[in-house]
């Protein structure tokens, strides 16, 4: 995707700073030590793009927790040294980015451990419902939190939607994307359209919005007719953690949630000088 991750850090970093920050310009130069501290249990996540984001203004870090960590409350993530105009110019930029990458990474964690803990060998992935602009910071949270991608744009995979096969039959466009070299995968809502889509030879079908119980009933139809040996099966639509087990226990290889990414819970952080 041509991604730039510096690139990226610097943009938001501009963002906060634009000039230059005014405040912190009335401080006299000198070296001094700061800490960035959570208040509140946590999976450490972004703390190689914070050392970054502070190197952007010449400052030295030293990472104390590594992305995947599990810290305790009020426990150091990384030391900063450099001038107060340096580090409190980079302060707010870096812990917003830090907070929201903890947060995916708790989520998805503790999905995933749910899963763990029913013995389901069904797998967590993020989707596309992502803040523009941080899909990548996102999505490598997702990771360091257990879960996986899925696609990160649109150019990685076909994907067939409802919308899609409101314009064009689902066989038509089945049909054209077998001309091409890209995984597809096709989003179905009933058995009829689940069949058609596996005997096709599609590489992933997406249930879309179905209960457990409806899942269990397709897959095995689709076992039935020999049409599961070579296709993987994803459940997406209202899956959160009231209800994700259930869907684990129907051995889905895929459970797609868009809420880990779409809405998530920031951690307290805070920086120390």
């Amino acid at each position: 995707m041509g991604f730039k991750v510096n690139r990226e850090l610097k943009r938001f970093l501009e963002e906060d700073v634009g000039k230059e920050d005014i405040t912190s310009r009335l401080l006299k130069k000198k070296q001094i030590i700061a800490k960035i501290i959570s208040r509140e249990k946590t999976i450490v996540a972004g703390v190689d793009f914070a050392k970054q984001i502070f190197e952007l203004k010449g400052c030295s870090v030293k990472i104390i927790k590594n992305n995947g960590k599990k810290i305790s409350a009020n426990r150091s993530i990384l030391e900063v040294k450099g001038t107060p105009y340096s580090i409190l110019s980079c302060e707010r930029t870096v812990l917003n980015l830090l907070s929201r990458m903890c947060g995916i990474a708790n989520e998805t964690n503790h999905l995933v451990k749910l899963l763990q803990k029913n013995n389901s060998k069904s797998k967590l992935f993020a989707t596309r419902k992502t803040a523009p602009g941080l899909r990548y910071f996102d999505k490598i949270a997702v990771e360091i939190g257990g879960g996986y991608k899925h696609r990160m744009s649109l150019d990685e995979m076909i994907m067939i939607k409802d919308n899609h096969r409101s314009l064009e039959t689902l066989e038509s466009l089945i049909k054209k994307a077998k001309k091409t070299s890209k995984t597809i995968e096709v989003e179905v809502e009933n058995q009829k359209d689940a069949i058609l889509a596996a005997k096709m030879g599609v590489d992933i079908i997406m249930l879309d919005n179905l209960t457990p119980i409806q899942i269990r009933n397709l897959t095995q139809k689709l076992k039935d007719l020999g049409l599961l040996k070579n296709v993987k099966i994803e459940a997406s639509g209202r899956i959160n953690e009231k209800n994700i087990v259930a869907y684990g226990k129907t051995a889905v290889d895929m459970i797609s949630i868009g809420k880990i990414t779409n809405s998530p819970k920031g951690v307290d952080l805070s920086l120390e000088i």
